[in-house]
């Protein structure tokens, strides 16, 4: 019964602080892009902010403001209703997802930059330069002595950077570029590379304890739910990774659909569900990987969908989005952006907020 009480107070708690913000890409450390709320099927434009070039980053949420860079150099924070807060000249377009963390926003340039600003008011609190371009999201660990931000660049590293100061504690190098963002497991990073390994770093000391071959690029994110790893790759493979003793649990493999998984797992309790460059939105149970429902979306799929309850939201490369059931694949939802998303959406009191490559962020939600 104990059990039971701790499992269910810790389910609140992420549920609970899942919908009071969303401080990083999808969502939590973990990566899951899931959350236990209530998402209206009738959600409507309610507001829009606009820079001056696409939006490739994902947004972040904290506190009723966003936070996104623009591929324009500059990163801004603005209100719910549309109102600029502040932004920040990093002089260089960002296509890399904010963290929110203890005050401060840290995120990359593609001139190879990892900024650190007050939240409040954008001001520079130190700045970190790698050897090549940042395009995917920090994590973090806070340990008893200090609070370690890691971040993937194409330099082939990923940097251990603390929190305070912005300067190195270590380097990690993989044997190619590092897309995507690393996903927390107890003190360590998992994340996956162009050289076909999922990595398991070690935050504190930068050591790996493993590296699981997984034979192809991989160029998303990896989710993490209790020991397992969830990625895909560019083959079109889709693994279950077990990070106690480095074994694949299972594969999705379809050998006459092999177009990559760009877009990064959604993963609830029962179900991942991921869209491919097939045009294909696809939703597996997560014990064995079998394989629920597919569905055919108007276009390709590059934004990684987000799970709220039993619904799940998902934008194409064609500018539109769709709203499915969880369970059964049926369509909700759907509405006309009308211009390519590779922005993968947040969840945030009951509104989806998504980035467009007009320059837009919109807000949908319930009028």
């Amino acid at each position: 019964m104990k059990g039971k009480l701790v499992i269910f107070l810790l389910l609140l708690t992420n549920s609970l602080f899942a919908q009071s913000e969303w401080p990083i890409f999808r969502g939590n450390q973990q990566l899951t892009a899931s959350v236990e709320s209530e998402l209206s099927s009738l959600l409507q434009l309610i507001a829009s902010f606009q820079t001056d070039d696409d939006i490739k980053a994902s947004p972040v949420v904290k506190d009723g403001a966003v936070y996104c860079g623009s591929t324009d150099g500059f990163f801004y924070a603005f209100k719910l209703n549309g109102d600029l807060l502040w932004k920040f000249d990093a002089e260089n377009a960002i296509e890399a997802p904010a963290i929110l963390l203890d005050g401060k926003v840290l995120f990359g340039s593609l001139d190879g930059w990892l900024f650190c600003l007050n939240q409040t008011d954008g001001g520079l609190v130190w700045k970190y330069k790698t050897d090549n371009q940042i395009i995917g999201s920090a994590n973090w660990h806070k340990g008893a002595e200090q609070t370690v931000v890691a971040v993937g660049s194409y330099d082939y590293f990923l940097h251990g950077v603390d929190l305070k100061d912005g300067h190195n504690l270590w380097k990690y190098e993989s044997d190619n570029f590092i897309n995507g963002t690393p996903a927390l497991y107890k003190n360590k990073v998992v994340f996956g590379g162009c050289d076909g390994f999922l990595h398991l770093v070690n935050l504190e000391t930068g050591q790996v304890e493993k590296k699981i071959e997984l034979s192809t690029y991989v160029a998303s994110s990896p989710a993490i739910v209790e020991h397992e790893a969830y990625v895909g790759d560019y083959d079109g493979r889709f693994f279950a990774v077990d990070l106690e003793d480095g074994s694949v649990s299972w594969t999705y493999d379809d050998p006459e659909k092999n177009l990559p998984f760009i877009a990064s797992p959604a993963v609830s309790a029962n179900y991942i569900v991921l869209g491919n460059e097939d045009r294909q939105l696809y939703c597996f149970q997560r014990k064995d990987g079998k394989l629920v429902w597919t569905k055919r979306l108007s276009n390709r799929i590059n934004s990684s969908s987000v799970i709220v309850g039993s619904k799940v939201v998902t934008a194409t490369m064609d500018g539109m989005m769709f709203m499915h059931a969880l369970e059964t694949g049926e369509e909700l939802w759907s509405y006309e952006i009308g211009s390519q998303m590779v922005s993968s959406p947040a969840f945030y009191q009951g509104k989806i907020i998504i980035g467009a490559n007009d320059g837009r962020i919109y807000i949908l939600g319930e009028k």
